[in-house]
């Protein structure tokens, strides 16, 4: 007979080996959105310029964050949801949808009733006022995709937001401009947000199924509503944490700025979607060990994610920071003034990596301590924000210093949350859950070298040959003093199972 703890650390090579999967699928969505995104920021930056993108910007802005709240914390919270409740998975599948419906109806309605909400420096022509519409598309989109990670199916969400949604976007920009330069970008991206939708619900119903003797029962609808607050207000603030820089530049600068700002996030977007899409993935893995009362594999599944993510997001950081400006280039000459946002913005990223992964198992077992942390962090972030742009413009430093401003303070409020997570998990866990390793600094000291050299040849050449020697160099590094048997199991495409978990560093 098995040994039970024979048969406990077969379960745990089996959730690494399935954290795995799912990274090695979302590392390839990473590669196809760089490709899609490439043409994108052309078209924008090259066809419609700094000012109109500035307004597209903005808009996109309240609809995303009006659809984050739409969702009711489900993207993360469904996972639980189907783990614990004993009713046919299709009938609470349908029920999620059905309670992101409603939120949505709420929130269009709001937005259709004051439009100048999206659109704050713009007049308001009428078509405006369709656009939180929407808010339907995004909501479900990540609910759907939500239900069929709880169900290991990851190449789902490759194919919507990787491939479908990019290109659609890429494509019916160019396409638009002819038909109207001021609301080009915006068709293009309703377009886009409805393909992806459509690319959701075609699996999430080959999946599940339709609701047949299904019977929605308001009183238990609302009671995974109140439930989910807390995971939905927390949701709403890591979403806020990215995005409300845009909105104070909105305050102080001309949309032209935002526009340029935009588009340095838009190429951070590119390494957080890593992160982000290691949750759909390794929320199901941590809530079925707490489940069975695994806190040691929860902490181990932590570490491994958390150095994983590390690693991958220092490399791109690096390789798209040190020829920033020929990146920047690609949308225009005058989106070369971004570049230093973009640095700091990719520094951002790196930093969160610690507080993104310990969210994902502290929102199921301190979902309200983890409130609290989130809320301190966008909380110092705003503050720091304001400093920083009103303590430039004191001083009389140039426009494009002080809209760095925010930039600067993303990384330092996210510094804040990654060690107050981290600390708290570790707490709870009676584990260590940080995923730093000093092979990152070698990494680095070798990427920075080839960095150097890459930046001296002319532009095209930084970024067709550059951008690949600073991830190479990078990589082999963390191959060769970073990475464990157990890590490489992220690279490995087939054989005989998993490697044994990494021991506790």
């Amino acid at each position: 007979m098995e040994r039970p703890g024979s048969l406990a650390a077969a379960e745990q090579q089996d959730d690494i080996a399935d954290l795995a999967k799912g990274g090695r699928t979302n590392f390839f969505g990473f590669l196809l959105r760089l490709v899609a995104r490439i043409p994108f920021l052309f078209i924008a930056g090259r066809l419609y310029g700094p000012t109109e993108l500035g307004r597209f910007a903005l808009a996109i802005l309240v609809l995303e964050f009006a659809a984050q709240l739409a969702t009711l914390g489900l993207k993360r919270g469904l996972a639980q949801q189907l783990s614990r409740n004993e009713r046919p998975h299709v009938h609470i599948v349908w029920d999620a949808l059905l309670i992101a419906g409603c939120a949505s109806a709420i929130a269009a309605a709001i937005l259709a009733a004051l439009p100048q909400l999206m659109f704050p420096n713009s007049k308001i022509n009428g078509l405006e006022q369709l656009m939180p519409l929407i808010i339907f598309a995004i909501a479900w989109s990540d609910v759907s995709l939500a239900a069929l990670a709880y169900r290991h199916n990851v190449a789902a969400t490759v194919r919507a937001r990787a491939i479908i949604e990019p290109w659609t976007i890429s494509i019916a920009a160019f396409g638009f401009y002819f038909y109207s330069q001021r609301d080009g970008l915006i068709l293009a991206y309703a377009l886009s947000m409805v393909a992806a939708l459509a690319a959701s619900l075609y699996p999430f119903i080959r999946a599940y199924g339709l609701p047949r003797g299904w019977h929605p029962e308001p009183r238990p609808l609302f009671a995974i509503a109140r439930r989910n607050m807390p995971l939905a207000a927390a949701d709403a603030i890591e979403w806020g944490t990215r995005n409300v820089d845009r909105f104070i530049l909105g305050l102080f600068f001309p949309p032209a700025t935002v526009g340029i700002y935009w588009v340095a996030q838009q190429i951070v977007t590119l390494p957080q979607k890593l992160k982000t899409s290691f949750d759909p993935i390794l929320g199901p893995v941590i809530t079925q060990n707490l489940e069975a009362g695994n806190k040691a594999a929860v902490a181990a599944q932590v570490r491994q994610v958390g150095f994983w993510i590390i690693a991958a997001q220092a490399g791109i950081a690096l390789s798209l920071s040190i020829p920033g400006e020929a990146v920047m280039g690609l949308a225009g000459p005058e989106f070369v003034g971004g570049t230093a946002a973009l640095a700091f913005l990719l520094l951002a990223e790196v930093v969160a990596a610690t507080a993104v992964v310990s969210e994902s198992a502290l929102i199921y077992i301190a979902r309200h301590r983890n409130l609290m942390i989130s809320l301190a962090t966008i909380s110092l972030q705003v503050a720091l924000s304001f400093a920083f742009i009103l303590g430039a413009r004191a001083l009389g430093l140039p426009l494009a210093v002080q809209a760095v401003g925010p930039a600067v303070a993303l990384p330092v409020a996210l510094g804040f949350a990654s060690i107050a997570k981290a600390r708290l998990l570790s707490k709870l866990l009676g584990a260590p859950v940080s995923g730093w390793r000093w092979a990152l600094i070698w990494a680095a000291a070798a990427a920075a070298v080839v960095g150097f050299i890459a930046i001296q040849v002319p532009e095209w050449l930084e970024l067709t040959v550059g951008v690949p020697l600073i991830l190479l160099s990078y990589g082999l590094v963390i191959w060769y003093k970073g990475f464990t048997p157990e890590d490489r199991v992220l690279f490995k495409l087939g054989g005989s199972g998993p490697a044994p978990l990494a021991s506790e560093r």
